[in-house]
């Protein structure tokens, strides 16, 4: 699992990207996270982006269920975004939690994106 840089090879994180970039230009910082998860609905829909909010994950262990997950976006059935407004530095917890759900999600790519600061800050994660 790393930490990667986005190229314009990925269309569909690229476009992803660019939808969080356009709400931070708008919203800029000081707004709760509901603020900016509203705003990126109307942004995503707006690029012709499929979204599930708050998608809903089951955890297995050992083949036995053991609880599930929420993710903020769940867009086109292959990118999890999760999204914070913090200000400073991320806790290296959001990531940690991101790698979990690409995990339990069997999904590949995961963007976390934190609107708290002057400028919007992305990090691209794989599984």
């Amino acid at each position: 699992m790393e930490d990667e840089v986005v190229s314009v090879s990925d269309p569909l994180t690229y476009k992803v990207i660019s939808c969080c970039y356009e709400v931070h230009k708008e919203l800029g910082p000081r707004y709760l996270e509901k603020i900016y998860s509203r705003a990126l609905m109307i942004q995503l829909k707006s690029e012709g982006l499929s979204y599930e909010c708050e998608r809903e994950f089951n955890v297995y262990f050992k083949g036995q269920f053991i609880g599930k997950f929420r993710c903020d976006f769940y867009i086109e059935g292959k990118v999890i975004l999760e999204i914070k407004a913090v200000t400073g530095i991320q806790p290296k917890l959001f990531q940690t939690q991101l790698l979990s759900y690409l995990k339990a999600s069997k999904s590949k790519t995961g963007l976390l994106v934190n609107f708290g600061n002057a400028s919007c800050e992305v990090k691209r994660l794989s599984n």
